[in-house]
Parts: structure tokens; sequence; C-alpha cells
């Protein structure tokens, strides 16, 4: 009796082992290894090639076509000179401090200009009123001269509405 008990746990054991032995075949991880990542692959490296015209399926001449009409209009800029301004700066000592500048204005469009020539007045007078406020201290270094003319150009552009300056440019500027 030994004999069949030794053999029916030898046959439990066999059965056991088959049901954790490995499958043989294909599993989703193979699948997806060896079959959907090649054709991902290829099909990435495919388009790529298309696109930049190395494998067929694009006409050099419509490719010529496309560029010459895809050109953006070149920007033209313009220059508007303002005349010179000699301004008194705010200070608190004895010694009155001056600022001596001349500006240039930056446009996009030539047809402006007679405007901004009958609005010269306002933008000097506007210019005017800012600028006798600074300290010198205002205008150290140049962080000082950057928060000037974002602030010039600010103030034009409120002062030649609809007319866009995209610009002020710094000819001269002294302080004494």
């Amino acid at each position: 009796m030994a004999d069949a008990d030794d053999a029916e746990m030898d046959a439990e054991i066999d059965i056991d082992d088959d049901i954790d032995a490995p499958k043989k075949g294909l599993t989703g991880k193979k699948i997806v290894l060896f079959i959907v990542l090649p054709i991902l692959l290829l099909g990435g490296i495919g388009g790529g090639l298309m696109m930049t015209g190395m494998l067929g399926g694009g006409d050099e001449e419509a490719a010529k076509a496309e560029t010459k009409t895809a050109k953006p209009k070149p920007i033209q800029t313009v220059f508007f000179d303002l005349p010179e301004m000699l301004v008194n700066l705010n200070g608190t000592g004895r010694r009155q401090n001056f600022l001596k500048m001349q500006v240039s204005l930056e446009l996009t469009d030539e047809a402006v200009i007679p405007e901004l020539k009958k609005l010269s007045p306002r933008i000097v007078d506007n210019f005017q009123v800012y600028l006798r406020e600074l300290r010198v201290e205002d205008l150290r270094g140049s962080a000082g001269v950057y928060r000037l003319r974002e602030e010039l150009v600010a103030r034009v552009n409120v002062a030649v509405r609809p007319v866009e300056v995209k610009d002020v440019l710094f000819k001269e500027m002294l302080i004494q």
C-alpha cells in the first residue's frame, strides 16, 4: 500500500508541475515586443522620410512654388526724428541737473509720418512732462535707460493713437 500512496503522490506532483510550468507560445509582452513595436518603428521612420522628401511623395516644383507664396512680406522699418529736448531733472539739492536727449521713433509704415509731424508737439510735451519728474538716480545704468525707453514707448503710443510706434531709439542722451 505504501507503493500505491507513493504513486499517487508522484502523480499529484506531476499535475501541479504542469500547472505552474510556463506556457509556450506568444504572450502579450512578446507580441508587443516582436510585432507591434517594429511596425510602429517602421511607420515612424517611413513617415519621417516622407516628410523630409527623401522617400518620394513630393514634387520639387510644387515645393518651390509653395515656398515662393509662403514668404511673408518684409517688414518695412521707418524712423521719425523728434527735435532735441533739454529738460531739467527733479532734484533735491541746490545743483540743477539737466537731460539733453534726442530720440528717433521706429515705425512700420511710412504713410504715418505726416500724421506724426502734426502730433509731434503733443509727443514732445508728453515726454518733457515725464522727464522733468525723473531724478538722476532713475537714469543710472542700463536698467534705468531700459525703463525710460519702455515708458516713452507707452507714452508716445497713447499720444499718437491709432498710429503705432514700435520703439523709441536714443540718438543722444546727456545728463549734466
